[in-house]
């Protein structure tokens, strides 16, 4: 009977990463300033709305940086009304733990699976796309203990739906001194969502990669709306203004900093229909226009945006169209972000 687990090397500490790849002084200037931006938008200092916009995953630098520069030029022209937050998700949870999981598993999604390539590859990545744009980007902390190999460089993070109710994930959280989002979980609780923020913005003492540490918790920790599935596996969505609304109240009866919430226009939001993001965009800016509340609690949009519509299998051979979840095409971002900037 062979051994349940096979160590198979030793990986490298971050600090040796961070050494080896090392963010240099304009990278550590963008991020500074780029942090202080997305931290005023979220406690109400500046009236911009964030978009985290971007490929479900980033699957290839070469598309990953095409498309960032695409948004970069867009970006110029409404920078006064949005505050882009790139998406660069390298490491993708997946329902049944089989098939694709990004970028930091399989630096090329054709060849098999390779972390120590993956960790230097998705810390090259991030490190050209602030340097090549000026973004620092958004990541989903999937793995807790790997936050720390990119902890220079990310701008906002995300704590998906099957990690929310994580301890791990929550404690960690609390000490990432940028802005996080915590996702409802796949079965809709929001009082566990809203539990999973309290917990970030706690004060907490753990144990990570073999440290005691200690945490003075994260005021930026907020809400991230995605829509649910019920016990028949069936789709709901919860952006709509009840919904919203509903979230406001469970926020007044908190003693929560910064009340906050991102409304991720795909997922069980869309049902998996990419092309519903672009009416949901526009669903969730009238529902701000209704009530000024609203419209102080929703801070921003999450769109899954490639630069080809829909999806493929691995090894499609369709440059920059998704190998994960359906995304929207370039020209339909591109149209979505102009006119979300005439909405704000």
């Amino acid at each position: 009977m062979s051994a349940p687990m096979e160590f198979v090397r030793k990986m490298p500490l971050p600090q040796e990463i961070k050494r080896d790849y090392p963010a240099d002084a304009a990278i550590q200037a963008i991020k500074e300033n780029r942090d202080r931006e997305i931290s005023d938008v979220l406690t109400g200092k500046d009236s911009r709305m964030l978009l985290i916009i971007g490929p479900c995953s980033a699957d290839r630098e070469d598309a990953v940086l095409e498309y960032m520069s695409r948004l970069t030029e867009v970006n110029h022209e409404v920078c006064e009304k949005l505050l882009i937050v790139p998406r660069v998700y390298t490491n993708k949870p997946r329902t049944k733990g089989v098939g694709y999981k990004g970028m930091l598993h399989q630096p090329d999604p054709e060849k098999k699976e390779d972390m120590l390539a993956g960790i230097i590859a998705i810390r090259q990545l991030h490190m050209r796309v602030i340097r090549e744009t000026g973004f620092t980007c958004a990541e989903e902390m999937l793995y807790p203990a790997n936050f720390s190999y990119l902890s220079d460089l990310l701008g906002y993070v995300a704590v998906g739906a099957r990690s929310v109710e994580n301890q791990e994930h929550r404690l960690v959280a609390s000490g990432l001194g940028i802005a996080v989002g915590m996702k409802n979980p796949t079965a809709g609780d929001i009082t566990v969502m809203m539990n999973s923020i309290a917990a970030a913005q706690s004060p907490q003492e753990f144990i990570y990669r073999n440290w005691e540490v200690k945490t003075t918790g994260n005021p930026l920790a907020h809400a991230i709306l995605r829509g649910y599935v019920d016990s028949f596996g069936r789709s709901h969505p919860n952006y709509h203004y009840e919904n919203l609304r509903n979230l406001l109240q469970l926020y007044r009866q908190s003693d929560l900093e910064n009340p906050a919430v991102i409304v991720d226009t795909n997922h069980n939001n869309s049902g998996k229909e990419y092309l519903e993001q672009i009416r949901i965009c526009k669903d969730v800016m009238h529902s701000r226009s209704l009530n000024p509340e609203i419209s102080t609690l929703v801070k921003g949009l999450m769109v899954e945006s490639y630069l080809e519509d829909g999806a493929q299998k691995v090894g499609g051979g369709v440059y920059g169209q998704s190998i994960t979840d359906p995304c929207l095409g370039w020209e339909k971002s591109r149209e979505l972000i102009f006119r979300l900037a005439d909405l704000v």
